[in-house]
């Protein structure tokens, strides 16, 4: 068995494994930034294969995305273009002062800060990037969901798709590391092409709703929405002209809008 990351190294085979063929996370995410008037110059930081990015561009914003991953950028440029893409740590990055109106950053990329030392590094780099009265918005997982529920933990989840005539399978487990209040994954690959399995391990911090609020304001943000949704990955997800933000946090994702003060 090889440890690797299956989709992350195969940005193709991740976009066939996560379609959004409504673009519903940078629609949400164009929909915070003109609920709030930001400017048009947009870090997308962590950007992965672009294709948030450079719908976004489409939009009509100035649009730079960020990642650490060469395979992403790669392939956000030939298949995503209209945004420049930048190699980027988001756990601190410098690519120039009060460069931009708003930073998003998707999919629970923020939370790839496992410690403190992370977190403060990428708020501290947001706020050098951000212009005066520029935003943060942000979708992640969410840490207080996890305090009453163990829905997702109790069983291993199984999973499968098929792309270019090839069918993926996964047995995927979570469990939580509470000391280092950390969401761990172990997953495995299969396919139908004799190829051996594929191990993958990752992780996502686990952050609750005041820790951070009580971060954000740390680094000079006030925050201006935070809730657990109707957001692009939530049951009902987000939709133009349906409800607003329902100022709890109980479900399984956090929405986050922060403005640099």
């Amino acid at each position: 068995m090889t440890d690797a990351n299956l989709l992350t190294d195969h940005p193709a085979l991740y976009e066939a494994r996560f379609p959004d063929p409504g673009h519903l996370a940078a629609r949400w995410a164009d929909h915070c930034l003109r609920s709030h008037t930001a400017g048009p110059r947009v870090l997308d930081l962590g950007c992965g294969t672009g294709r948030d990015a450079a719908w976004l561009h489409r939009a009509g914003h100035e649009v730079t995305g960020a990642d650490l991953s060469d395979a992403m950028l790669a392939h956000a440029r030939a298949h995503h273009p209209g945004p420049e893409y930048v190699r980027a740590d988001l756990r601190g990055f410098d690519l120039g002062a009060t460069a931009f109106d708003a930073v998003v950053c998707l999919d629970s990329a923020l939370l790839y800060c496992h410690t403190n030392d992370d977190l403060d590094g990428l708020l501290a780099s947001c706020r050098r990037a951000l212009a005066p009265g520029g935003l943060l918005v942000a979708e992640m997982r969410n840490g207080a969901f996890f305090l009453g529920s163990t829905e997702l933990l109790e069983a291993p989840a199984t999973g499968s798709f098929t792309w270019q005539g090839t069918t993926y399978r996964h047995v995927t487990r979570l469990r939580v590391d509470r000391a280092a209040q950390l969401l761990c994954r172990r997953r495995v690959w299969t396919t139908d092409d004799g190829s051996p399995p594929v191990e993958q391990r990752s992780a996502w911090r686990l952050l609750f709703p005041q820790e951070l609020r009580y971060a954000l304001a740390a680094h000079g943000f006030t925050v201006l929405e935070l809730h657990d949704g109707p957001g692009p990955r939530t049951e009902p997800a987000w939709r133009a002209g349906g409800p607003g933000p329902t100022g709890s946090a109980d479900g399984d994702r956090l929405h986050v809008v922060a403005r640099r003060t």
